[in-house]
């Protein structure tokens, strides 16, 4: 009996000591580095792929040496089912247990996608639909209020109604889902500035001050004359004056314009959007305004200036008659104009304002 007893005894401390070395050689496989590529590895882990098919695919890959001590060590754990698909970064020197764990939380790879101020909807997609992570779900030309399941816009024209901003966003994303946040983002900004706009203003709604602050948007070429330029546009609507405004004209004539915008141009009255022939505020927005923007149309600056003309460096003068104004036209347009004159700041957006040309 005692023979026996010791023979158990020694068989169990012998299988503790196996168990133990066995712990530890799993543990120390789990902090041995994957053999990554010096410039790491984008891996892609599918929505339903099971924890087992994913650790053969890396050794397949040769990425991992030891598939079945790794699903071994996330069964222990009971971490294999808590894997979460998504696109992942394989760092080099990454260790088998930094990959459990970073597919456990749910690292992805995020992705950055910026859509500036001043750009129409239009150019808004077409730079969406370039992003190599980001799904293209929209048509160009189909009603876009339909394609986002969107069912309460400000108006059915969709220009102006998305904020521009630096989105992130995950492989497997799609244009639709970049679009629907900002769609939501512009309208709680605009519900937050409106509540805030000050008194006396020629705005019946939120949506005509979205777009007065899409003509501020266009015009503006330096930050800080923003309020400034949305005083001039303020006080002509309450005096009942035209906007005359480049870039509505600009906008309705789409694809007609070839960065040159002439008299015959600011004739046209079969033109919506020509404010230099129809009075008031245009029929819709014509870029995406940001929120200083936004700001500057519900907090127009006060003074008595009703025109302002580009001075070729991306500022403007201010006139408070047609008299100064004119002799402004001359100094900074006809005989002073620069040879590098510009009635903006350089940008990526490739249709910036031009001033007018017989």
């Amino acid at each position: 009996m005692r023979k026996w007893l010791t023979r158990a005894l020694v068989l169990s401390l012998l299988l503790a000591a196996a168990l133990a070395a066995g712990r530890f050689y799993l543990d120390w496989q789990m902090k041995q580095p994957l053999a990554l590529p010096q410039e790491g590895l984008d891996y892609e882990l599918s929505q339903g792929t099971s924890f087992i098919a994913m650790t053969n695919d890396l050794a397949r890959r040769g990425v991992l040496a030891q598939p079945r001590l790794l699903q071994l060590h996330a069964r222990l754990r009971g971490d294999a089912a808590q894997i979460k698909a998504g696109e992942y970064r394989l760092q080099p020197g990454m260790t088998p247990d930094q990959l459990l764990a970073m597919m456990r939380q749910g690292r992805v790879l995020r992705y950055r996608v910026t859509l500036p101020e001043g750009w129409t909807i239009r150019q808004a997609i077409e730079h969406l639909r370039q992003q190599p992570k980001l799904r293209s779900e929209l048509q160009l030309g189909q009603p876009l209020w339909p394609q986002l399941g969107v069912d309460d816009p400000l108006a059915d024209h969709p220009e102006g109604q998305f904020f521009p901003d630096t989105y992130d966003y995950v492989r497997g994303d799609s244009d639709a889902d970049i679009l629907r946040r900002a769609h939501r983002r512009l309208k709680n900004i605009l519900q937050q500035e409106w509540a805030q706009r000050a008194p006396g203003l020629p705005l019946g709604s939120p949506y005509q001050a979205l777009i007065l602050a899409s003509i501020v948007e266009r015009e503006t070429g330096v930050p800080t004359e923003r309020e400034a330029i949305a005083g001039v546009f303020v006080r002509r609507l309450l005096r009942n004056m035209r906007l005359q405004t480049d870039p509505t004209v600009i906008y309705g004539l789409g694809d007609a314009y070839q960065q040159n915008l002439t008299t015959r141009h600011l004739r046209d009255a079969g033109n919506r959007y020509n404010t230099y022939r129809h009075a008031g505020l245009p029929p819709t927005p014509i870029a995406l305004p940001g929120r200083e923007a936004i700001h500057a149309a519900l907090h127009p600056a006060p003074g008595e200036a009703l025109y302002f003309v580009a001075k070729g460096d991306g500022s403007h003068y201010f006139s408070a008659t047609l008299a100064e104004h004119q002799r402004a036209v001359r100094q900074y347009q006809i005989y002073g104009r620069r040879s590098d004159y510009r009635s903006a700041p350089p940008s990526s957006d490739k249709y910036s304002n031009n001033d007018s040309e017989d």
